[in-house]
């Protein structure tokens, strides 16, 4: 057990879960015992509930920016209908009695497919944001896909995995020099593999966001990645010195809170960065060179001369992209549309993946995003030939109702019900769960 209670991160091989007759059972019984004296779950193990829960303890611009999609959010709802269209179709009297929910990826055995997705503002969610979902990651063995947005710097969340697998996911920033640093930054921190999400080179049209008049950047969170960089505050600095032009902004109560959230979230004393220009100059330098619209397919030549790093591109939804990436040298693809939160009106990111494994044809791992809920969402998706599948707003929710351990419990119960979905299939191994075990509804 470690220092929360919980058990220490095992694998299939693992004594207890063989004696428990594997992951499923083992987190059952966790629960069950607990039943017996009067326990629940903290963390619901469904995610309608699960959301629910999440959604009063959050503040209405946290559940705002994190449940929100784009638009009339029909690319969300695509993303689940795509995945009810397709229905699994148990195989009877085979040996399940030993399942293996490991997979190799990029190098190294993971003891199941799953990955935490790259999420930004993770302190809307918890104080300890982005450190908290490290150690959860550590713990349960799970890769942890930094994220460029991240309220806590990549150093702080290296630290708090110790050997455990991390990521990092770049958004390409205007300046080239910045772009770099991070990413000498991500390789000394360990960072096994760098994500460039292609499909935010703007924000999408996020109508709760939009509504609410809230944008958490522009109010200095989620911003830990930037205001720790040497070369982002050189550039913040070179802002500030510059003369103010524009109109000045109105002195109202929540210009007052807005200001007072910038200097706490910036590095050094509140009092002191009340009264330094640099906090607000690292505001808008953020929002001036966030992202970049100009990137074209050559431009990956250039990014693979600045790292050594494992290339994955996140965001395709084609499989001609598929292809040009292939061309392109890149070590491996994740189907995704971001969740539903950038283009409205798109295909279901579920859709998107057969077409995208058959161009790959193997030759670079096919990882999936967008929609996953439970242990059979994350089945369906193996069957149609992800080998891996990274999972976002669950492990936001269970965040916000337990810190870390309410991320581990999100990642058993979802390894759980996978394992349990297998068992119940006929699949012994994730070698065993292919497209013929799936229906059209």
């Amino acid at each position: 057990m470690d220092d929360s209670g919980q058990p220490l991160p095992a694998d299939d091989t693992d004594p207890a879960v063989r004696a428990a007759g594997g992951w499923g059972r083992l987190r059952q019984g966790v629960i069950y015992r607990d039943g017996v004296s009067g326990g629940r779950p903290a963390v619901p193990t469904a995610f309608p509930e699960l959301e629910r829960r999440a959604a009063r303890v959050l503040s209405p611009k946290a559940y705002a920016y994190v449940a929100g999609s784009a638009g009339l959010e029909g690319t969300a709802d695509a993303n689940r209908r795509a995945l009810d269209r397709h229905r699994i179709v148990p195989r009877m009297l085979r040996d399940v009695s030993a399942r293996d929910l490991s997979v190799e990826l990029l190098g190294r055995r993971l003891a199941s497919p799953l990955l935490l997705a790259p999420i930004g503002v993770l302190e809307l969610a918890h104080p300890e944001a982005d450190v908290a979902v490290a150690r959860a990651a550590a713990a349960e063995g799970v890769p942890y896909i930094l994220s460029t947005q991240a309220s806590r710097p990549m150093e702080q969340c290296a630290a708090a995995m110790g050997d455990a697998p991390r990521w990092f996911q770049l958004y390409w920033s205007k300046s080239e020099e910045l772009v770099a640093s991070f990413l000498r930054r991500a390789e000394a921190a360990g960072c096994e593999a760098l994500v460039v999400t292609l499909d935010t080179t703007v924000l999408g049209w996020r109508v709760r966001d939009l509504d609410l008049g809230s944008l958490p950047f522009s109010q200095g969170q989620g911003i830990a990645q930037y205001t720790s960089d040497p070369v982002f505050l050189r550039l913040a600095a070179e802002r500030a010195e510059q003369p103010k032009t524009g109109p000045k902004p109105k002195v109202t109560a929540a210009a007052v809170r807005s200001l007072l959230s910038i200097a706490r979230t910036h590095p050094g004393p509140t009092g002191r960065n009340l009264r330094s220009p640099l906090p607000r100059a690292a505001v808008e330098t953020f929002l001036d060179i966030f992202s970049r619209q100009d990137l074209t397919w050559g431009d990956l030549a250039r990014l693979r001369t600045m790292t050594r790093l494992p290339i994955l591109l996140k965001g395709l939804q084609h499989a001609d992209d598929a292809r040009r990436a292939l061309d392109a040298g890149v070590d491996g693809v994740i189907v995704s549309n971001h969740g539903g939160r950038q283009v409205d009106g798109a295909i279901g990111s579920l859709d998107a993946l057969p077409g995208i494994v058959e161009a790959v044809g193997g030759r670079v791992p096919v990882l999936f995003d967008s929609g996953v809920r439970g242990g059979a969402d994350v089945f369906k998706a193996l069957a149609l030939g992800a080998r891996a599948v990274c999972v976002g707003r669950p492990y936001f929710y269970g965040l916000a109702l337990a810190g870390a351990d309410g991320v581990r419990q999100v990642l058993q119960n979802l390894r759980a019900e996978l394992d349990l979905t297998m068992a119940l299939t006929g699949c012994a191994s994730l070698a065993d769960v292919t497209p013929e075990l799936l229906a059209s509804a």
